[in-house]
């Protein structure tokens, strides 16, 4: 879908809203509340990327993963990390075949050969295991025996994971989490929240989500997703946005010298362009603006810092040094 005239594209807006706005409500059949975290998923999702979720066990986020899987027309596989999990058992491996006196080398497809694929307590693997991710999440491809099997399109990734500082943990490889469109944070349920839990789940009744959406209508949304109009300056501001991540830089803030050990990398901007295209879609608009920019900054940026020893020590997080660029960066900035 390429539009051609403002009327084209605003209907390509309309339809994508309307999609959007449909999955969401199938999701909001079955999990209560965590609306931003919902936004995001779907935000990685058409914009073909992968989301993390992270939070305390029982918050729901492999229910809503689940749920999403349910909404749409799509293969659907689990894979349940733990710490005697090994790469092959991700990927896949290459076994002897006997028939007919013959004995041949046949690749088994491993479990990540599908096209939504859970990730669940990703970090309760050993980084050996993690690492068997990195090509399936980057290429869409798996490589084994010299041999590279592309994955099925599209191909999404949901991975949970547990605070790094619970037991049994391993803290997920920086190479790995850049890989990751957006990290979401799962928080808890507030009063009201709770009391719809428990009325949904603890009296007999079986809410389920239906399929609104197949794999032809997510790959054409998440082509149109790259041909939303983004003007110079707002790229600009997402380029900026990066680069002032970076310590000793020339739009460094001074709390990012002072506790960043390592900036965002490229994929951060593309992270940061690509998710405003898709947010100001979800908006019925096929221009992105600055305030798209700085809407999904936090989810974008948030994994792709590492705080150095005084920033660990002072209790700082990453999500600190977002908001703070996020409030002092200027929405334009002459070029020299």
């Amino acid at each position: 879908m390429n539009p051609n005239t403002p009327e084209q594209a605003q209907a390509a807006a309309e339809q994508f809203r309307k999609d959007f706005l449909a999955v969401r409500e199938q999701i909001a059949r079955v999990v209560v509340g965590q609306s931003k975290v919902i936004d995001g998923v779907l935000i990685s999702l058409f914009s073909n990327g992968h989301a993390l979720l992270e939070g305390v066990p029982g918050i729901g986020k492999t229910l809503l993963i689940r749920t999403l899987a349910s909404a749409l027309h799509l293969d659907f596989g689990r894979i349940q990390f733990t710490p005697d999990l090994m790469p092959a058992d991700i990927t896949g491996t290459t076994v002897i075949n006997e028939s007919e006196n013959r004995r041949e080398f046949v690749f088994e497809r491993g479990p990540v050969f599908t096209q939504i694929l859970l990730a669940d307590e990703i970090n309760r693997a050993t980084p050996k295991t993690q690492s068997a991710m990195l090509e399936a999440m980057q290429e869409r491809s798996v490589t084994v025996g010299g041999v590279s099997h592309p994955l099925p399109s599209p191909f999404f990734v949901m991975a949970t994971q547990n605070p790094i500082e619970q037991e049994g943990t391993y803290p997920l490889p920086e190479a790995q989490l850049d890989r990751f469109f957006f990290k979401l944070t799962v928080g808890y349920s507030d009063r009201a929240e709770l009391s719809e839990i428990l009325n949904r789940t603890t009296k007999g009744a079986k809410i389920d989500a239906n399929p609104v959406l197949d794999a032809d209508r997510i790959l054409a949304h998440q082509h149109l997703v790259t041909q939303v109009a983004i003007a110079d300056h707002v790229q600009d501001f997402a380029v900026r946005m990066v680069l002032a991540t970076h310590p000793g830089g020339e739009f460094a803030t001074p709390q990012v010298n002072r506790f960043i050990r390592v900036g965002a990398s490229p994929r951060a901007a593309q992270a940061l362009v690509l998710g405003a295209k898709c947010r100001a879609l979800v908006a019925g608009r096929f221009a992105v603006s600055v305030d798209d920019i700085k809407a999904i900054a936090l989810p974008a940026l948030r994994h792709r810092m590492l705080l150095n020893f005084e920033g660990a020590a002072e209790g700082i997080t990453t999500d600190d040094i977002v908001e703070n660029i996020t409030a002092t960066l200027p929405a334009q900035f002459a070029m020299a």
